[in-house]
């Protein structure tokens, strides 16, 4: 493919930054949507909870990447915090998808970030994108989340839900806080450990989504996780392999509870989720194991 025009939401997020520099690297041109009024060439107002989009920034863009989203990690779920990861996907995801739509030319494809939270608690079963969705606060978000694209899809625009599983990268997410506890040789497993964790390394998720762009034959749910799921007693024992550090500080089940309230039902549970369709499209993992994905967050 020759250079594009790329529209990305959550652009100075873990992965939008990421994505950002590995796509003008290549020579493509990157325009970013802010939620303020647009102070350089390369920025597009819009405001997802007015549901607001400048439309006239999305001229001429051949894909958007839809990735703003509030995280689900960054503060205890009240009610009112629970709304905002709500709303901040269904009525941001709205508003990006009627945007799409609307062009008299539209890009010809909408990647829109999910996550592996659609399937809730799988335990030991392994799931691919034909599961349905599970239960409770996280699948019935990831739910509405993606129904809100149905405008672009609707519109005739290739439509894909890249279903994101833990990310392995130092400098945010899940893992941006695992980091710092086992260099100082603090770690430990979760609970009894046994839940399954869906990692991937932060190169092969912004791989993926690179991928889900240039791929036509992929629409609908793809998950962005790595071969082999590993449980949090395996990704523990890696961390402390790579890191050369004891990993003896189990934290107990009831201590996650009252640290993290709610949000410890998906620290404790379990999603051994397997990305079917990105490896029958021939994507290759560039770090499909644990340790190797350690080790990349590392030399980055």
């Amino acid at each position: 493919m020759g250079f594009m025009r790329i529209a990305i939401t959550g652009s100075n997020g873990l992965i939008g930054t990421a994505l950002t520099r590995s796509l003008r690297a290549d020579g493509h041109e990157v325009v970013r949507l802010v939620r303020r009024p647009s102070r350089a060439g390369d920025e597009v107002e819009w405001n997802p909870s007015r549901q607001y989009v400048d439309v006239s920034g999305l001229y001429g863009c051949e894909a958007v990447v839809h990735l703003a989203g509030a995280g689900v990690a960054d503060h205890r779920w009240t009610d009112a915090y629970k709304k905002e990861i709500r709303d901040s996907r269904v009525l941001g995801t709205a508003a990006i998808a009627e945007a799409v739509a609307s062009l008299d030319t539209p890009p010809k494809v909408l990647v829109c970030g999910s996550a592996i939270g659609f399937y809730g608690d799988t335990g030991d079963r392994p799931v691919d994108e034909s599961a349905p969705p599970g239960e409770g606060f996280l699948p019935s978000v990831c739910v509405e989340w993606e129904e809100a694209a149905s405008a672009a899809s609707d519109a005739g625009v290739r439509t894909v839900f890249a279903r994101t599983g833990l990310v392995v990268a130092r400098e945010g997410g899940a893992w941006g806080r695992l980091f710092p506890i086992f260099r100082a040789g603090l770690g430990g497993r979760l609970g009894d450990g046994r839940q399954y964790w869906s990692f991937i390394s932060l190169h092969d998720h912004v791989a993926a989504l690179r991928h889900l762009i240039d791929t036509e034959s992929l629409s609908g749910p793809v998950n962005l996780t790595a071969p082999e799921p590993v449980t949090n007693r395996e990704v523990t024992a890696a961390m402390g392999r790579v890191l050369r550090r004891p990993t003896l500080f189990a934290v107990p089940s009831v201590a996650l509870k009252v640290a993290l309230g709610e949000f410890s039902e998906d620290v404790l549970g379990s999603q051994r989720v397997l990305p079917g369709r990105l490896l029958e499209s021939g994507f290759t993992f560039a770090f499909p194991k644990i340790d190797e994905s350690i080790l990349a967050a590392l030399r980055v």
